[in-house]
């Protein structure tokens, strides 16, 4: 079992085949990769849903869901700067629009290293490394 704070985060998404590509590509530089896939007749919402994590531990989760969402933020820890760069280039390549390119965010501190992307749903998807 994890020992993070957060134990999971699920979210919807309008098409849960492109979400999860985009994410499975997003997410391994990072060192995140698809655990789990459940079918739609498998779920209480008839939606396909897909767990991403680390250690065969599904900490992030996507499933469809039709209808009006709202954006949500959601920022990953980067063990260095180059896994931010890796992290926004695989987004761009996989269909994300940029969002904030990969730098320095000296208004949060002066070794705040983030990228932006919004994902196929427009979520605001972030990666940060917080070391010099």
């Amino acid at each position: 079992m994890p020992t993070d704070i957060i134990n999971h985060i699920e979210f919807p998404v309008g098409d849960a085949e492109w979400s999860r590509q985009f994410y499975d590509a997003v997410l391994a530089p990072l060192g995140l990769s698809l655990v789990i896939s459940i079918d739609p007749s498998r779920t209480a919402h008839g939606g396909a849903r897909h767990g991403f994590g680390k250690n065969g531990y599904p900490s992030l989760w996507i499933h469809q869901e039709n209808g009006a969402k709202l954006p949500i933020h959601i920022a990953f820890t980067a063990d260095d700067r180059a896994t931010v760069d890796a992290f926004h280039a695989a987004a761009l390549a996989s269909g994300g629009t940029d969002n904030g390119a990969p730098g320095i965010r000296e208004r949060y501190h002066e070794n705040y290293y983030a990228a932006y992307v919004l994902d196929p749903d427009g979520n605001n998807i972030e990666a940060v490394c917080q070391r010099a």
